[in-house]
């Protein structure tokens, strides 16, 4: 099996009232990795885009953490990757910054709404879109 890496959007679907939660929340159940990064964005979103309150971002966030094969922290190695993988690969930064740690993280998948479906990089990963068959983004 594929080791899987999961983009914030993944996150955000899985506790959103959206058609695209049930898609969202299988990928989480079978398990991939994430990183310190993805955490953070989906603490803001939910707080400010979904409304949680600080008691529902924490029950949320543990729930992740059960889920998660591994959260991945944020370093100078990824930092130095993901600045070339945006200057090479034209993604943004904070994209590429997922990018790399899923790379660090030795992942062969990553998945992600926001970047290219079947956008390969550095031939060893490659972005998918899950929710391609599906409506529009939530945010």
């Amino acid at each position: 099996m594929a080791k899987r890496f999961f983009d914030t959007n993944i996150l955000v679907y899985a506790f959103a009232d959206h058609p695209k939660a049930a898609l969202a929340g299988s990928l989480l159940l079978e398990g991939g990795d994430i990183s310190v990064q993805v955490l953070n964005e989906f603490t803001n979103v939910a707080r400010r885009k979904m409304g949680f309150d600080w008691a529902s971002i924490e029950t949320a966030i543990a729930d992740i953490l059960v889920l998660a094969r591994a959260v991945h922290p944020l370093d100078m190695e990824v930092h130095h990757s993901a600045r070339t993988i945006a200057g090479r690969y034209g993604l943004g930064f904070y994209d590429s910054l997922i990018v790399a740690a899923a790379l660090q993280a030795r992942c062969d998948i990553l998945y992600s709404e926001d970047m290219q479906d079947g956008m390969e990089i550095d031939g060893k990963i490659v972005i998918r879109n899950p929710f391609l068959a599906l409506a529009a983004p939530l945010f």
